[in-house]
């Protein structure tokens, strides 16, 4: 599907890496040629509890095949990573609009601690969305399996995984991306490749799964 603007938000976990997704994305995106406009959101240097309100990160982004000048209003695109990240963005979103979440982090404790009683994903209070759910951690985990890291450290890279899963429903490049993780885990070439098994896992997982039937294509401005 051919659309002329896009506004996608990443938000999660201060500790979620979405700061380096909107970037390489945005990298992505303009060596495209998109008219672009981001707006990161940092949360306090002292960083709060894990999957509180006050410790979500987000990066938005504004593409588009025309002259922009603002980040956008409203996002199109919100992937949540987690309960918290979900319910600080949540109002921002308008009706219609696509929200990818993570549903591994949808368990009785993160939920409790942002408020929620019963999972936003199953009580109908997010009808007015089109959902996405994808477990994201499962699915990263599973991908670098092969590789002998701790789970926690699989999990890590579960930013490159929605990266991957963006790009190929935006049609954006990728070989830019490789090469960063490339350059940027020079010292440590296994974590490079396992970020790139996860970045290739989400684009593949965009191709196979029957969630996503849509893509769509912003032309270069």
């Amino acid at each position: 599907r051919r659309v002329d603007r896009v506004v996608i938000r990443f938000a999660g976990d201060s500790g979620d890496g979405m700061q380096l997704t909107g970037d390489r994305f945005t990298s992505e995106t303009a060596s495209f040629g998109n008219d672009l406009s981001t707006l990161p959101n940092f949360p306090a240097e002292i960083r709060a509890p894990a999957g509180t309100l006050p410790g979500v990160s987000s990066f938005q982004l504004h593409f588009a095949d025309h002259d922009i000048l603002t980040p956008g209003d409203a996002p199109n695109v919100l992937v949540a990573m987690n309960p918290a990240a979900l319910k600080a963005n949540i109002a921002d979103v308008p009706r219609g609009a696509e929200i990818i979440v993570n549903t591994d982090e949808f368990t009785k404790r993160p939920m409790a601690k942002v408020g929620y009683e019963t999972s936003p994903l199953e009580d109908g209070s997010l009808s007015a969305y089109n959902i996405h759910p994808v477990p994201l951690t499962t699915l990263t985990v599973e991908a670098l399996k092969d590789f002998g890291l701790s789970r926690k450290e699989a999990e890590r890279s579960k930013n490159m995984f929605a990266l991957g899963l963006l790009s190929w429903m935006y049609h954006r490049p990728t070989e830019g991306t490789e090469n960063f993780l490339r350059q940027k885990f020079a010292k440590k070439p296994d974590i490079a490749e396992a970020n790139i098994v996860a970045f290739r896992a989400g684009w593949n997982f965009g191709e196979t799964t029957e969630d996503f039937a849509v893509s769509y294509e912003v032309a270069p401005a």
